[in-house]
């Protein structure tokens, strides 16, 4: 073993685990633990070999690595952005995640701070004009996370049949209408649309905040506002029209080792099947076309 550790200033994830004869994924659970010396100046999970060793003397008891050394389990809870068709497959899946849904931006920072196996998010970078991987390699950079694509969604105006047709963001002058919380994507998109748009916020009159895409077009359903930037699945399943104003991308930001526990692979089993995409197209608004493509990864 000491030559092993001499030959390499750094090690391999595959290196450290041949050494210690255990699998990969275990390597994996030290590392994100704080349990073992590592580094990720590269990018990749690099063992300084110096330290190893001092590692394995410190840990020794009848010749063994300790098997105690165990990272807390990240509980198996959804965050972040709601979406109704991801909230169907996790309930359809009978995969046993549970779910808080509270806004992309709140989403990523309960990720990073290990409140749940994953995060759904559609954050849109003005700069860029790019989603989700400004903010979450911002954000996230030293999370063992991968993130992948969910679906394509249509985002607009929602509002009733029959009342004056809408078509962009500067038609909501004078008008009620449904704000989203600080914390979500749809609060910031819209607030950077309308400003592209020439819309002032100051000539709306805003309603009760609502925390969820189905809570939002609802207000606009009973007459409690007049519109609200939301959903094309969500208005089409109300009744309402809808006017087109963009295509989002929601991902869902992944915990490395979450993905290998039995929930979340059901819950990606059961998007792979014909009645996970006959109910995303019956939703209508919903592209899964690239459904699980790595877009980032930490």
């Amino acid at each position: 073993m000491d030559q092993q550790l001499s030959d390499h200033e750094f090690l391999t994830v595959k290196e450290l685990a041949d050494l210690l004869r255990l699998k990969e994924r275990k390597v994996y659970d030290l590392a994100a633990s704080g349990a073992v010396p590592c580094s990720k100046a590269t990018g990749k999970l690099l063992f300084p070999a110096a330290e190893i060793r001092k590692w394995i003397a410190q840990s020794k008891s009848g010749g063994t690595v300790p098997d105690a050394v165990v990272p807390v389990a990240r509980p198996p809870i959804v965050l972040g952005s709601h979406d109704p068709l991801l909230d169907w497959a996790i309930r359809e899946s009978r995969c046993g995640l549970a779910t808080f849904y509270d806004g992309s931006m709140d989403g990523l920072d309960r990720f990073v701070r290990g409140e749940g196996m994953l995060a759904g998010l559609h954050i849109h970078d003005a700069r860029s004009k790019r989603w989700n991987t400004p903010a979450v390699a911002r954000v996230a950079a030293d999370q063992n996370a991968v993130m992948i694509t969910f679906a394509k969604r249509r985002r607009g105006l929602v509002y009733r049949s029959g009342d004056l047709a809408l078509a962009r963001l500067s038609d909501l002058a004078g008008r009620r209408v449904v704000p989203r919380q600080a914390e979500s994507g749809a609060d910031t998109l819209f607030r950077e649309l309308a400003a592209a748009d020439g819309l002032d916020l100051s000539d709306l009159t805003f309603t009760d905040v609502a925390r969820t895409e189905d809570a939002a077009v609802e207000e606009v359903r009973r007459g409690n506002a007049d519109a609200a930037f939301g959903l094309e699945a969500v208005a089409v399943s109300y009744g309402l029209e809808f006017a087109p104003i963009i295509e989002e991308e929601f991902a869902l930001l992944v915990d490395r080792k979450a993905w290998f526990d039995s929930a979340f692979q059901t819950l990606l089993t059961f998007c792979a099947t014909p009645a996970f995409a006959d109910r995303a197209t019956a939703y209508r608004g919903y592209d899964t076309t690239d459904l699980a493509r790595v877009v980032w990864n930490a």
